[in-house]
């Protein structure tokens, strides 16, 4: 039993002889990754500090459509997240050139969208247009869309590489692609935005340049003498195509079920927006500080991705399902403690993401005090969601979590937002009942929605239906 325990991830044994979590272990891969998505939360709120230097309405604009493009790429981009449930899995299975073949893979998937980027950017003045956007916002948002969009293939690359890294259990490489990356981005964004001028599309160009630089970064470590001598990274560069539809396969209902609870919080911020300026910088801030709860809380539930995956490759899936529950669990509790905290500082914090000269700034800070109360309750489920979807896209079981967001996101909460937000002038569908709470309305709506998608996700993977689920079912 001992040599079988050696094999298994983040496992120990107690003194009864039962298999337990060994948190240490857990830790060594998902602190690197708490690391990591806690810099990219520092990432998201220098931008939003930079874009604040130009006015409140420029920060309106990114408000409106962050989330829109954040579904864009997603959805495109999915195939990089799905990699690592291969790699992991593979590498569990002590298969390790399977696993470098899967991160490849990814990686050509990634090139092979590129055409759709590209479509993507160049139809985001059209998209914005149904939104009934001020004029002023909506012109700040296109210049931001275009290149961001455009050079979003860079971002899904590096998504890859850092799930190949994960994967494997080299979390640490992850995070020195995100530290070149931030530290990249600080000089990209003073450069284009006011040393050469561009505003809004200087901060989307400084964050393209910034996601190269860790492109680059993460392919030097992949392709290094220690990893091409364990994982043969240079000899499977090639791509199998049947691999490659396979991860899109998997990888695409990722991105539809984040991608569609992205796109509902973004059409809610298109309806706070258009409501007023100033609940939508509000609602801006609000969701860039509360980054802080989920960003390092996704660090351990990519952590569960990891053992979980590892555990399936290993032949053991009841292990999977013991530790993907602790991780699950764990993402909860740790959400709701970082919610408490902002509650506390969110008085001190929030006044520096507002230009001290503009006008509506006193408002703005009031109004986000106001929106954190909702935000802090639902950080409880919203951990479960991370943790149990994240352990569900390690087994590969992506449809049923992705019908559940798509049906949750636009059948129950766009509606309540759009109810919430709107009063009877405002509506974007006539007829319909409106209480006309602003932005109130909308943090709400995601909070009831957050609270159901939670449960729903913790209770799928309870089920155990993924344990049937084999990823390499065709494979070698």
């Amino acid at each position: 039993m001992n040599s079988a325990q050696e094999t298994l991830p983040a496992a120990r044994l107690d003194a009864a002889g039962r298999r337990r979590v060994d948190w240490r272990a857990l830790l060594i891969i998902a602190a690197p990754l708490m690391i990591t998505n806690a810099i990219q939360a520092v990432l998201n709120l220098t931008d939003v500090w930079f874009i604040g230097r130009l006015s409140t309405d420029a920060v309106a604009a990114i408000g409106a459509i962050y989330w829109l493009m954040t579904c864009v790429i997603l959805v495109l981009g999915g195939v990089g997240l799905a990699s690592q449930s291969f790699v992991s899995q593979a590498d569990g299975a002590g298969r390790r050139m399977r696993a470098s073949q899967s991160a490849w893979n990814g990686l050509w998937g990634s090139i092979v969208a590129i055409p759709l980027f590209l479509l993507a950017a160049y139809f985001g003045d059209g998209v914005l247009a149904w939104f009934r956007l001020e004029e002023s916002l909506r012109l700040s948002a296109v210049d931001y869309w275009e290149p961001r969009i455009a050079g979003a293939f860079l971002g899904a690359m590096s998504w890859g590489l850092m799930s190949f890294f994960n994967g494997i259990g080299q979390t640490r490489a992850t995070l020195a692609v995100a530290l070149v990356t931030t530290v990249a981005n600080v000089p990209a964004n003073e450069f284009f935005m006011f040393e050469l001028g561009w505003g809004m599309a200087g901060a989307a160009w400084g964050t393209n340049v910034a996601q190269l630089c860790g492109l680059i970064a993460g392919l030097s470590i992949m392709l290094g003498p220690k990893l091409a001598a364990r994982y043969r990274t240079r000899l499977t560069w090639r791509p199998r195509w049947a691999m490659v539809r396979r991860q899109l396969a998997v990888g695409l209902p990722i991105g539809v079920m984040y991608g569609a609870d992205v796109l509902g919080v973004a059409l809610m911020q298109l309806m706070v927006t258009q409501v007023g300026n100033v609940g939508a910088a509000a609602t801006q801030i609000v969701m860039m500080l509360t980054s802080l709860a989920y960003m390092p809380a996704l660090g351990l539930a990519t952590a569960g991705t990891t053992v979980t995956g590892q555990a399936i490759g290993a032949g053991n899936r009841e292990w999977a399902a013991q530790v993907g529950t602790v991780i699950a669990r764990s993402c909860s509790g740790f959400m709701f403690g970082v919610a408490m905290l902002l509650l506390l500082i969110g008085p001190w914090l929030l006044p520096w993401f507002v230009a001290s000269g503009d006008a509506s700034a006193p408002l703005v800070v009031s109004t986000a005090l106001v929106l954190l109360i909702p935000a802090a309750a639902y950080q409880l489920f919203d951990g479960l969601y991370f943790g149990s979807s994240f352990c569900l896209r390690a087994a590969g079981d992506t449809r049923v979590p992705a019908l559940t967001a798509l049906v949750l996101s636009w059948g129950f909460f766009v509606p309540l937002a759009h109810t919430l937000i709107f009063d009877a002038s405002q509506a974007w569908i006539p007829g319909l009942p409106q209480a006309g709470l602003g932005a109130l309305g909308g943090w709400l709506a995601l909070m009831g929605y957050a609270m159901v998608l939670g449960v729903v996700m913790y209770r799928r993977w309870r089920s155990n239906r993924w344990q049937h689920i084999d990823l390499w079912r065709s494979e070698d």
